[in-house]
């Protein structure tokens, strides 16, 4: 205990030192926060990988200070900009009284340097500086002294202080947003119209899962956070767009975990006159996208596990995974076989979930899934788990798939449901369900089964988890490490 009020009273020592700094360059009339412009010519990136077109030249550079090394009348700095480090040379002779204050300066403080452009006797690419100028003084130090952020949880709730300590972590958002360009770029390529849809609605629908709950106040209504955009997108496809796609933020009220935010980016796309194997051709072909653009070979690393990227994907129909890996084959099974089977394998049904097809799910689920590192396609899921899928003909199983890699879903696509009869008895289903407590039960969408009875062509529909592709093309084990902000329980 002593030790942690040490501690505290040394941070408070050290705060009030830099506020006390700051107050004398006020009185001076020299306000770093009053600074509204500096010119800066050139990144440190632009120096470090330009040097023979730039030495002996004149450069601007600016940037936060991570170290410096005071020697009586020279020293030598690292400013941090948006692209890396570069060094700074600064001598007494040369800067006068700007040299002064230079010796006041603080780590943390972000600076403007101009100078000549040279390489020291170590042979570092550096800037010898004619002027320099405070541009912000930094109140707090940094942590642990410049020895980087380790605590994850504060490196969530203080992301810019993370990416200040931790400059490697910027990579991860910068691949991300190459990853959502890639995708973007492939689609647009394909014809493809990216839209918006709405993220308040009156019916939470289009995905199992239990939606956030909000008030309109001049309506006086009750509103939801959206779960997925799938039926607004598949009425686009009925009033005429045949191919269509949006980028956005989901928002389901569950469980956080490694795998699991509240919030989330999803694509979704939806194409006319397609089936599930135009789906599974353009699911290959977004990977390779991404796979190229982040400069990944076809075999990457996660989590130390290695991984083919190599396509074609294997395809895998759930029954014939679950035969595989748990030894049961439920098609041969009848109702009262499958649950009888359920109790061998310990299986734990919930309240009007017990059938077969119910069954099959959970057996694959918890015993199958996370067994699946290569990519992997798994399709044939039972009609009881995909209420809005196109049935197989004289079965209880559906034309969809949901890609596996590394034990974790990638992604999720139907032949689309355009049955309007059909989809009624499938959301009057999805209604028992809630009535009989399930939350993430779809809610009967009238609107929408109108829109099919104006007749949805044949139709593919694909949707991809954004932060868990930057996850395995980044190598991060957990979906906080790949989202700038993660939901957060606040602190006391």
């Amino acid at each position: 205990m002593e030790e942690i009020e040490q501690l505290q009273d040394d941070l408070s020592e050290l705060i009030k030192v830099r506020r006390d700094k700051l107050k004398a360059l006020v009185e001076a009339g020299k306000d770093p926060y009053s600074l509204i412009y500096f010119d800066k010519t050139h990144l440190s990136s632009d120096v470090l990988g330009g040097f023979d077109a730039l030495d002996g030249q004149k450069v601007s550079v600016a940037g936060r200070i991570v170290s410096r090394r005071m020697m009586g009348k020279a020293s030598f700095a690292h400013i941090l900009d948006g692209t890396g480090k570069i060094q700074l040379y600064l001598k007494a002779d040369e800067l006068g009284e700007a040299y002064e204050e230079w010796k006041k300066y603080d780590i943390g403080d972000i600076v403007g340097a101009s100078g000549t452009v040279f390489r020291t006797h170590m042979g570092e690419v550096s800037v010898k500086v004619a002027a320099i100028t405070l541009l912000s003084k930094s109140l707090l130090p940094l942590p642990e002294k410049w020895h980087g952020l380790k605590d994850n949880d504060l490196r969530y709730r203080q992301r810019y202080v993370d990416l200040i300590a931790n400059p490697e972590v910027k990579e991860t958002f910068i691949k991300r947003g190459k990853i959502i360009k890639a995708i973007r770029d492939y689609l647009d390529g394909e014809g493809f119209i990216e839209v918006e849809t709405p993220i308040l609605s009156t019916l939470a629908g289009g995905a199992s899962a239990r939606p956030f709950v909000t008030h309109h106040n001049t309506l006086d209504l009750k509103m939801y956070m959206r779960i997925a955009p799938e039926l607004y997108l598949k009425r686009l496809i009925v009033g005429g767009f045949e191919k269509v796609y949006e980028i956005g933020r989901m928002f389901r009220n569950e469980g956080m975990d490694i795998k699991h935010n509240p919030e989330f980016t999803m694509m979704e796309l939806y194409q006319a006159y397609t089936d599930l194997d135009g789906m599974i051709a353009i699911t290959q072909n977004i990977f390779d996208a991404v796979r190229k653009a982040v400069g990944a070979g076809e075999s990457i690393n996660y989590q130390d596990n290695q991984i083919s990227l190599r396509t074609p994907f294997k395809v895998l129909s759930m029954n014939e995974a679950v035969k595989q890996y748990v030894g049961v084959d439920f098609s041969a099974l009848s109702d009262t076989s499958a649950k009888k089977k359920a109790k061998e394998l310990g299986l734990e049904l919930e309240k009007g979930k017990d059938s077969k097809g119910y069954i099959l799910y959970e057996a694959f689920d918890q015993f199958v899934e996370y067994r699946l590192i290569d990519p992997v396609f798994i399709t044939e899921y039972p009609v009881e788990v995909s209420p809005l899928a196109k049935r197989i003909p004289n079965t209880d199983l559906t034309y969809r798939f949901e890609l596996f890699i590394c034990g974790r879903e990638m992604g999720n696509a139907f032949a689309e449901l355009n049955d309007p009869l059909d989809q009624r008895e499938r959301f009057a289903a999805q209604v028992k369900l809630k009535e009989l407590g399930d939350e993430e039960a779809q809610p009967y969408d009238e609107d929408y089964v109108t829109a099919l009875e104006y007749g949805l062509p044949p139709t593919g529909g694909l949707g991809l988890g954004i932060d868990r592709m930057v996850m395995l093309f980044t190598d991060n084990y957990s979906i906080r490490d790949v989202m700038l902000y993660p939901t957060m329980k606040p602190r006391k």
